[in-house]
């Protein structure tokens, strides 16, 4: 029977821990700033941004709002960019996406000053991950890493497989588990003997976008079982990649959807947001 990590309370943690260092700052006359631009009214979106104005009036992290009508030009939204890149009193900058199809998130994510890119999506941040040395993290892989270090879980040494390979969470999180001294194998839709492979891990990140697809023939007996999907089954409940069911008997450790990677994630940014200030101020 597994133990169930919690992301709710791990998270909570986090944020308690940003909230002390971010009046620590204050007392030093350093306000931490998260400028959040939305554009256009999709709903999930506006639940994530209205979640990540929360945080950062939990932690002290003063945000700006920044709600832009569908139509907004791509030049529109890069000339507000570049306005908060030069705003010395912004310490992050972050783009809700999905943008509008008319508008090029990469252009957009490129424009982002790599001092500001507290979603960790930069070009320049990937490669700081990519060769270990200190810049921002993306979110979500973040939160997974410090799940497991906050769980007591070894990671050193340890046998990892990641299913999914995209550039917000699949890659970076198997760069993150190399940095932490894992043995890393990344599958995706092209991998063959998928289940042979995942049943080799001692941790298994699913990142795979499909409902219930991993359940307990891809699981070695006492594994940890991460779980990075979000859906809605057929009754319109909040389910993940993993069939929770299925695997719970057999796996070590498990996370739950929800509670356990989502509120990883904006925990994770704001600890971002702490980072950009401590480097911006020369500390």
């Amino acid at each position: 029977m597994a133990k169930v990590i919690d992301g709710k309370a791990i998270s909570q943690m986090i944020k308690d821990e940003v909230k002390q260092k971010t009046e620590a700052l204050k007392q030093e006359g350093i306000e931490i700033c998260l400028a959040v631009i939305q554009v256009g009214n999709d709903p999930a979106s506006t639940v994530y941004v209205g979640n990540k104005k929360k945080a950062c009036a939990y932690t002290g992290i003063h945000s700006k709002s920044y709600e832009l009508p569908e139509e907004t030009t791509e030049e529109e939204l890069l000339h507000l960019i570049n306005m908060l890149n030069q705003d010395a009193s912004v310490n992050g900058i972050l783009v809700q996406l999905p943008l509008p199809a008319h508008i090029n998130e990469d252009t957009v994510i490129q424009n982002i000053s790599p001092d500001k890119d507290v979603d960790g999506f930069h070009p320049q941040s990937v490669g700081r991950l990519s060769i270990g040395q200190r810049g921002f993290l993306s979110c979500t892989p973040a939160g997974i890493i410090q799940l497991l270090k906050r769980s007591n879980i070894e990671i050193e040494g340890k046998e990892c497989v990641v299913i999914g390979r995209s550039n917000i969470v699949g890659k970076p999180m198997a760069m993150l588990l190399l940095r932490e001294n894992g043995t890393v194998t990344v599958c995706h839709s092209r991998t063959k003997n998928l289940k042979e492979i995942c049943r080799r891990a001692d941790i298994l990140v699913a990142a795979v976008g499909k409902p219930k697809m991993i359940d307990s023939s891809y699981v070695k007996q006492d594994a940890v079982v991460i779980d990075v999907g979000v859906h809605r089954n057929e009754n319109n409940k909040l389910c993940g990649d993993v069939d929770y069911d299925s695997v719970f008997p057999i796996a070590g450790y498990i996370t739950p959807v929800p509670g356990g990677v989502g509120p990883m994630t904006i925990a994770m940014l704001m600890n971002n947001c702490l980072e950009a200030a401590l480097m911006q101020n020369g500390k």
